[in-house]
């Protein structure tokens, strides 16, 4: 794997340099210091100083609603109009690991062809982060990344270090090679070691994510599930922010005037009630309890057996969320016997006084 410099003053105008017709998408900060991924052109907007994203990047791929063919009675046709050239910039590496999940559920048996048109059109530009008190990506061992990157940027206070990982982001440093350093210093490298270190020390949460199978299939019938279920809202927060969270609705369209539907794909969450409902009224999972066992079953058991790896990534976006602390932090934390400071725990104990 080869490594470059660049001077944190030359970072614009290389993305400038590469930008060509692609959408270049990136942090930005809202107005409440929350940070979204937006388009931009103005790249003064980009705030790299950032944990997470409200919402992670696979919206980029598969926004909330999209047409995914016009039917007739006789044909249809596939629309992939949604799509188009994007450069990601700024991804951190357990969101970039979120991408590499998707990348083999989506194409697990049968392949989802909007997903990876949308990735073969897609430039991945990853940026180094510093971990806060809802972090787990260390324990998820996503903490840091080697794979699924064109560029990846570790800031090392003035300059980056620059690490290539495909072809594809050869030729981009190859659009503007004077921007870019060859060789690296002994200072460079010492910086480099030393920030490892640093951020590695100030990770501070720690969850055993390697028994969690097990103990998912041991605590299966625990009142743990029935204790979450009275506290949670089933608002679907939890679902819309997990970076590999992909259940999806579709709605038949019809075009008033015409001879056919459009099919439409939306977000959808198996947290919500009406997801599992079926015809004729039958709900396989009325309760919350049971929704919220589901999901957990998926993020802490079964991709692991499928895929090598849970389907959580350490982000910490349904920790900051959820507004009753059902997330995967306190819930693994309970499966591994140890007390929670949590919402759904405090009012279990008032509801059993």
């Amino acid at each position: 794997m080869k490594i470059v410099k660049l001077k944190k003053d030359n970072l614009f105008p290389f993305l400038e340099a590469i930008k060509g017709d692609a959408e270049l998408w990136a942090p930005v900060k809202k107005d409440d210091a929350k940070h979204t991924f937006q388009p931009v052109d103005d790249f003064s907007q980009i705030d790299l100083d950032y944990t997470r994203t409200i919402l992670p990047p696979r919206k980029i791929l598969l926004p909330a609603k999209f047409n995914m063919y016009q039917a007739s009675k006789s044909e249809f046709t596939s629309d992939f109009s949604h799509i188009s050239k994007k450069i990601i910039f700024g991804i951190h590496p357990c969101d970039i690991h979120a991408f590499l999940t998707m990348d083999k559920f989506y194409s697990y048996e049968i392949e989802d062809p909007y997903w990876l048109e949308a990735r073969k059109n897609l430039v991945l530009l990853g940026h180094s982060c510093w971990p806060d008190e809802n972090c787990m990506c260390k324990s998820t061992n996503t903490h840091v990344v080697e794979e699924g990157y064109d560029l990846f940027f570790t800031d090392l206070e003035d300059t980056y270090v620059v690490w290539i990982g495909s072809s594809r982001g050869d030729d981009l440093i190859r659009e503007k090679p004077e921007l870019f350093e060859e060789d690296l210093t002994d200072t460079d490298i010492q910086k480099f070691i030393q920030r490892r270190e640093n951020r590695d020390k100030a990770f501070t949460t720690e969850i055993n994510f390697a028994a969690m199978p097990d103990l998912m299939e041991l605590k299966y019938n625990d009142a743990l599930w029935e204790k979450l279920g009275d506290a949670c809202l089933a608002c679907g927060s939890c679902t819309n922010v997990c970076p590999t969270c992909n259940c999806y609705n579709v709605e038949d369209r019809p075009v008033l005037g015409k001879d056919f539907s459009n099919i439409q794909r939306c977000w959808d969450a198996c947290t919500l009630e009406n997801y599992s409902g079926v015809a004729g009224g039958e709900n396989f999972r009325e309760k919350r309890a049971d929704r919220l066992k589901l999901w957990y079953t998926h993020k802490l058991q079964s991709y692991i057996s499928k895929y090598g790896k849970p389907a959580c990534v350490g982000c910490g976006r349904c920790v900051a969320t959820c507004p009753v602390d059902i997330n995967v932090k306190t819930v693994a934390q309970s499966l591994d016997g140890n007390e929670v400071d949590s919402f759904w725990d405090r009012l279990s104990k008032e509801v059993t006084k």
